[in-house]
Formats: structure tokens, sequence, C-alpha cells
């Protein structure tokens, strides 16, 4: 089903049209039939990680699916990158370029009117105008020489003119408006790429508000674990001092408490990196974002149905962009055609001349013509054979590309929901580990003190609890960054009910201020 409504050729021109397709065929001597490649993709009935079959509603737009994370911070950063983000704001500036081509590419259905005044006073030299004398009237002269020299002269002359200059060309095979037809949704393709560029936009933001929120985490549990290193550290020398420890458990254990120091200056590089690339994404320079943090164990996790494969295609911005150039692609083979045959233009002027300017507004200084012209291309050396194939060339690779982009969206939806089913189960899992290695610790540090556990299933415990706290971290990451995925691979805010609205609406701004397209 087409996600937008297109200009088709009018239907008394299509019995013309077919007349002049075996015309043309005749004269330029290459065969103008086009077996269009299919472009139509399977649609599965249902997601096979999402369970039962069912419809969704309408994902939210981005500032309303952020809210499910219930962070304010991470509303406002979202907001805020709506509004200054320069990719966004480069992608408008594409549509405006988009709207501008096709206004240019459209030009040709509407009449030229020029106009040309002159203004004109001309010198003639005498040694042209005496060149130009019969000979006759030379032969019969005898007068001296100083007396011809005085009969040269020069010639002076005056041209005033005001005229309108029309001239249009008939779109009797609908060249202009494949023309006109194939811009256009190139415009609407412009606007579809500045949603992917949103979607783009927001997943980044989202992601890297969890990177910073997960690198503080990860510090947190840094600082943590040296402090409990250091507690241990202290335990054992006091062992050492009273003889009940020995060197090597004081340097093990020493090593523990470095190792533990070493791992923070990474996580703050990881941090403060990670702010300074939020801060682009906000438009703003590093040292004016304000970014509080926080943790990501205190957001909440949004739920958004997958729904169906069918309203997937209605909803992701790539798709409809890629149809949009796959069917400009096809007005821009039957412009190729259409160039085949004759081309009839009409040219005229209306105006006044005169010599003299008392005599410029008068009747008989009127001036007017009216002209027909066609042309008929005959040979070329090929060219318009050659363009004829190279636009068929291009439809051919877009139908190619449009189905691996329908098929590359069910993939992202599928791969986005099994990472959030995964996710979801190694974060259950991996909080059962951690759980266990503090409560393995807890055992640990009370054997410590009676003084019945050896250094080296202590040193084995404190790793064991100081990698499980630090890998839950980072599984929670990834199970936030699933849900980011999903909302991406269904399309961000879109709604297939509401973008021929969409569409009709900027339409309708466009033509309101810059005037109507043909």
């Amino acid at each position: 089903m087409p996600l937008f409504s297109r200009r088709r050729p009018r239907p008394a021109l299509l019995f013309g049209r077919a007349a002049a397709l075996a015309a043309a065929t005749a004269l330029s001597g290459c065969v103008l039939d086009w077996e269009k490649p299919d472009a139509t993709v399977e649609t599965p009935p249902a997601f096979k990680a999402a369970g039962p079959a069912r419809s969704a509603a309408p994902i939210r737009a981005a500032r309303e699916w952020s809210l499910g994370f219930r962070s304010p911070e991470l509303t406002r950063l979202v907001e805020k990158a709506l509004e200054q983000n320069l990719d966004i704001a480069a992608a408008v500036a594409r549509i405006q370029q988009a709207d501008a081509t096709a206004r240019i590419d459209s030009a040709p259905l509407w009449p030229s009117l020029t106009m040309n005044n002159i203004a004109r006073r001309t010198q003639t030299p005498a040694t042209i105008t005496s060149a130009t004398s019969t000979s006759a009237s030379t032969s019969a002269t005898t007068t001296t020489g100083a007396a011809s020299s005085t009969a040269l002269r020069t010639r002076r002359a005056n041209f005033l003119q005001m005229q309108l200059d029309a001239s249009y060309e008939i779109d009797f095979w609908g060249k202009n408006q494949d023309a006109s037809n194939a811009a256009r949704l190139l415009a609407h393709a412009s606007r579809f790429d500045r949603d992917v560029v949103e979607i783009s936009t927001i997943a980044s933001v989202v992601n890297a508000y969890f990177q910073v929120l997960t690198a503080e985490d990860r510090l947190r549990i840094a600082h943590n674990n040296i402090k409990i290193a250091e507690t241990v550290l202290k335990a054992i020398k006091a062992r050492l001092d009273v003889g009940t420890a020995t060197a090597l458990d004081f340097s093990q254990q020493d090593s523990v408490v470095a190792q533990q120091r070493a791992s923070v200056p990474p996580l703050e590089q990881t941090l403060r990196q990670t702010k300074n690339t939020l801060a682009v994404l906000l438009g703003v320079p590093p040292e004016s974002a304000v970014i509080k943090g926080g943790s990501l164990t205190r957001l909440g996790f949004p739920k958004v149905a997958p729904g169906l494969p069918s309203e997937l295609l209605l909803r992701r911005p790539d798709i409809a962009e890629a149809e949009a150039k796959l069917e400009s692609a096809e007005f821009s083979v039957l412009q190729a055609r259409a160039a085949f045959f004759p081309s009839i233009k009409m040219t005229g002027y209306f105006g006044v001349q005169s010599v003299a300017l008392r005599s410029l507004f008068r009747p008989e200084a009127i001036a007017w013509q009216i002209a027909g012209n066609m042309t008929q291309p005959l040979f070329d050396g090929y060219n318009l054979q050659g363009q004829y194939l190279l636009q068929q060339g291009k439809f051919a690779e877009l139908a190619q590309t449009y189905k691996k982009q329908i098929l590359t969206a069910f993939a992202d939806v599928e791969n986005a929901l099994i990472a959030i089913q995964e996710t979801s189960r190694q974060l259950k899992l991996q909080g059962e580990a951690a759980a266990a290695a503090r409560r393995a610790y807890e055992v640990a540090e009370a054997r410590l003190r009676e003084g019945t556990i050896d250094i080296i299933t202590l040193s084995t415990t404190e790793t064991t609890l100081f990698q499980t706290e630090d890998t839950l971290a980072q599984v929670r990451l990834a199970y936030f960054q699933a849900a980011t995925s999903l909302y991406s691979a269904l399309g961000g805010g879109w709604s297939g009910t509401t973008r021929a609205l969409e569409i009709a609406t900027e339409d309708a701004a466009y033509e309101s201020d810059k005037g109507p397209w043909p």
C-alpha cells in the first residue's frame, strides 16, 4: 500500500503516449518497452520473538516515550536535543533544498514570460558605408580626391523597443510532469530523512545518558570496592603486627587494593568523555552542558508492544524514504522515455519598436509574432537511449534497496526483542550472582575476624564480588539500551495513520508561504 499519494499522467494523454511510443520506437530505432523490477516483500504474520500476534497502539513521540524512564533530566535532554541538535537542523535544511529543487524541476510546466527592452544608438563607420556604395556611382564620379574624401560620412541610427517574450512547451508526452513528480517525491523523501535523523539522534542521546549513569554506578562500585579492600588490608596488617599473618598475605591484599584504585581513572575518563559526546548531541559546548546524572537503578523501564510486521511498514520513516526514492526513480524512467518523443514549443512576442522615442507608442510601432516549433530526435549517438537505460538501472538498484530496507526493519525488531528478552534474563541471573558474591564476602569477612580463613580464599571472594557487581552494572546498561533499540526499530514516534496528514500539512504550509506547486 503506498505511503503517500503521487500524481499520475492525465487520462487524456494515455492514448497519445501509447501512440507516440510506437512512432518514437520507429524513429529512434531502440526498444522503449520496460519490464519494471518487482519490489514487493513477503510480510510475516507476526514477529517470532514477540509472542502472540496482536496490534499495538501507536508509538508515542520522543518526549512521551522518554517519560517512560521516569527521569525528568532525561526528558529535558531529549527536548533540548529536539530543539538544538545540529544534525536535525541540517536535515531540515536539506528539506528546504529538496523543496527548492522540486520547484525548479516543476518550472517547465509553466509558461516563460520575459521583458525585453532595448534603447540602442549605433554608429556605422564611413569606411563601411562607402564600401557598400555601387560601382556605377564610383565610375561616374569625376570629382577630385579632396572632394571624394568629404563625401565619406559616418551613419548613426537609433533603435527603441519595449517587448514581452513568451514561450511554452506543450507537455503532450508528460516529460515535464514526470520530472516534477520525481522531484516532488524526493522532497517527500527529505522529510522522511529528517525523521530518520531525529530517531537516530534521540536514540544516541538516551543511550549516552544511560552510559553516563552506568559510569557513575561503576565508579560508586569501584570506590566501595576500594573501601572494602582497604578494610581487609587493615585487618591483615593488624594480624601481621601480632604475628598471625605473613608479609606475603599483606602484599597480596595490597595488590588487590592497587588494582581497585587503578580501575577508577578509566571510568572517570568514560564518564567525562560521554558527557562531552552528549553535549555535542544537545548542540552546546561541553563546557556549558549541565548533566547531573544519578543511577541507572532508579530509572523505570518502558514497555513498548511491537505490534504486527505490517504495521511496521507504516511506522519506519526509512522505509518511507526508500519508497519515495523508488517512486521518484520510476517517474525518472518515464521522463527519459518521453524524451524520445517530439518536443512541441510555442513562442511569441508582443511589443513596440521604433527609431524615435516620439513614435514608440504609436499604433504603427506595434510588432508581434507567434510561432510553433516541433523537434523530433532522430540520432544523437545513442545519448537518449543511454539516459533511458541509466534510469532503468537506478530504479532496479533502488528496488533492491527498498526490499532490503524492509527486511532490515523486520530483523531490527526481532533483534531488539531478543536483546530485551535475553538481557532481562541475564540481568536477573547476574543480580543473583552478585547477591551470592556479597553473602560469600560477608562470610569471609567474619572468618577473617575470627582468624579462620586463608588469604587466598579471601582474595578470591573479594575479586568475585568486585567483578560480579561491575558486570551487573554493565548488563543493566545493555538491558536499557535494548529498549532504545526497540524504539528505533519500531520507527520512533511515527504512526502510519498520521503520515499522510503530516505530508499534506507540510505541503499546505509550503504552498501558503511560497506559492502553489504546478
